[in-house]
Order: structure tokens, then sequence, then C-alpha cells
């Protein structure tokens, strides 16, 4: 029996082989908090019957299905995989580094067709017994990482599904010895692409990649659920740079509003040889939307820069996963 409370929850992730077929559960997220939920479209008769006062019952119908909802979490050295696959869009293969027990992924900027996950929500009753609700056909709409300084690296995933069961078997929830990266592992990165430099005065970073997809497929025919939503729209990198006013090298960006490339690193213990355990966000090209340094006070000068990611026309932006992981 479970606790019979948040502390006996669970949530099971796999990729899907169609989008919308149920897949039994592989890995299991040490998440933060979420809000998955069905949602329904319901349809009530209006017609007329003599001295009927109140609608009937039997009359209403479910119309659409679908489910959506967030994933909070916080990012760690093993099993993030699937998730970082189906927001970038590139099938990963782990490459083994030399032969050591290092695998890299890297995963690139690519149209997300075809990636999608089941999410299976363990909920325990007060009795201890865990419920289930299966969240099928589930696209990343949207992610969210951030960290800042005495903190961890986080990461907010916004989510699209197709529909909702509960019939499938609950999975075993088995997590392996993982550990979350951090702000004492953090490095940020401007400068000529793949010759970066690091800056300093740096103590909060976040970035946000959008991938807008056409979520409203209702077609005759599915029975009152979605197809696989559609990329409709251009890809959308933003975040933000908060730090001391230690040098003007960002400051000058702004003001000429020229491009540098981004690179931020989180670098943890080794794994074998040279290599360590790495979460890292590759952006060709950013450019500086706001703001100027201001003063506010005794304090020190601490500018926001907020900024938008663009293309080079060569260059992909990309995530590097350094892990233990032999597989997604």
């Amino acid at each position: 029996m479970a606790i019979g409370s948040g502390l006996g929850a669970q949530m099971g992730i796999a990729a899907e082989s169609a989008y919308g077929t149920y897949q039994a559960p592989t890995k299991f997220i040490e998440f933060t908090k979420e809000s998955m939920q069905l949602r329904k479209v319901t349809a009530q008769s209006a017609g007329i019957a003599a001295n009927r006062l109140m609608p009937l019952a039997a009359r209403r119908v479910v119309t659409q299905r679908s489910a959506s909802g967030s994933l909070e979490m916080e990012v760690t050295n093993k099993g993030m995989g699937v998730l970082l696959q189906s927001l970038m869009g590139t099938s990963v293969t782990p490459v083994q580094q030399a032969a050591t027990s290092a695998y890299l992924q890297t995963h690139l900027l690519a149209d997300v067709a075809g990636k999608s996950l089941t999410l299976q929500k363990g909920l325990p009753l007060t009795t201890g017994t865990v419920t289930r609700k299966n969240f099928l056909g589930c696209k990343i709409i949207s992610a969210e990482f951030a960290c800042e300084v005495g903190g961890m690296l986080t990461a907010s995933f916004e989510i699209d599904s197709k529909d909702c069961e509960e019939t499938s078997v609950l999975a075993v929830a088995t997590y392996p010895v993982m550990a979350p990266f951090g702000f004492h592992q953090m490095s940020l990165k401007t400068g000529t692409y793949n010759s970066e430099v690091a800056r300093d005065g740096i103590r909060k970073v976040s970035v946000k990649i959008e991938r807008p997809q056409a979520t409203e497929r209702y077609y005759a025919g599915q029975s009152g659920t979605k197809k696989e939503p559609i990329s409709n729209d251009q890809v959308k990198i933003t975040g933000s740079l908060e730090g001391d006013y230690v040098d003007t090298i960002l400051d000058d960006l702004h003001t000429s509003d020229a491009g540098t490339s981004f690179v931020w690193d989180f670098i943890g213990p080794t794994i074998a040889a040279s290599h360590n355990e790495r979460f890292t966000i590759k952006l060709p090209v950013i450019k500086l939307d706001d703001a100027p340094p201001t003063v506010e006070g005794f304090d020190l000068i601490k500018p926001t820069f907020g900024f938008t990611a663009l293309s080079d026309g060569t260059n992909v932006p990309q995530i590097e996963y350094m892990s233990t992981d032999i597989t997604l």
C-alpha cells in the first residue's frame, strides 16, 4: 500500500509508437508538481417535452475529449532523454563515449511530428490504494528551464494530450539513483559560435522553448478525440540573463543589437575519463531585447537582459545531455 497523500504519487512515462496509443511506462519521473487533467466538452439536449422542468440526464452527451496540463521537475543526471526528445524533435540514440560508461545525447531542433508520449499518473486515495490516469498522445507544447543562485536547475513542461483513460494497469514505479543539476555546476558563455567565453557576474538564467502546434484537430470519425497536432508556427526561443553589472559586454550587445552565440552549461561529476555528467543548451544566435542597466538605489546595479534566439542560417539550437543512460 502507498502512503495516502502526494507522498505516494507517481508519474510514469514512455514514448508512443503511434499517436494516442497506450505505451506502458518504462521510466518514472521524480516530479515536483503536475496539473494534468481530462477536459471534456458536453452538449445537453434542449428538446421541449410537456411539463418537463429540467433537462434529462440521459440527454447529455460528451462530444469532445482531450487533456492538458503541466509537469514540473528538477533536471537530473539520469532519465531526461524521453522528454528532451519529445521537446526538440530529433530521434536520438545515446552515443557511447570511447569505451566508457558515459553516453551523449544530442537533441537537435527539428519538427516534432511522431513524437508523442504516454504519461501515467498514480493518485493515492487516503486509504493508500493508488488509482491511475493514463494520458495518451501527450505532445510537449513548451518547456522552460531556469536556475538561480542557490537553486537547482528546474524544468516546466506544458503538455497537450489526446485523451485520458483509466483502464490500463498501474505500472510499478522504479527509480534509478540520480542527482539534480544545480547552480554550483552552472556556467554561461557567449561569443563566436564554438569559441564562446564564460561571462562573469551571472546570477540567474532562464530559457523557454515554445513549439506552436494546431491542437484542435477534431474531425468526424475520430470519436470526439483529436488527431495528432501539427506544427503551425515557427519555434520561439526566449530567455533572460540576470546578474551584477561587472562589465559592459552584454550591455554593449544590447546597444548594438549584435548577435552572440549562447552556451548554458551544467557540468556534474566525472562519469569516466574526461566525460562528466552534463546538461547543455546551445543557441547559435541570441539578440538582447531589454533592458539596459538602471540605478535603483545604493546596492549593486543588477541588470536583467531578456533575449530572443534566432537562426544563423547554418547551425540549429540543441540540448546536449551526458549521462550513463544507455537508452532514452
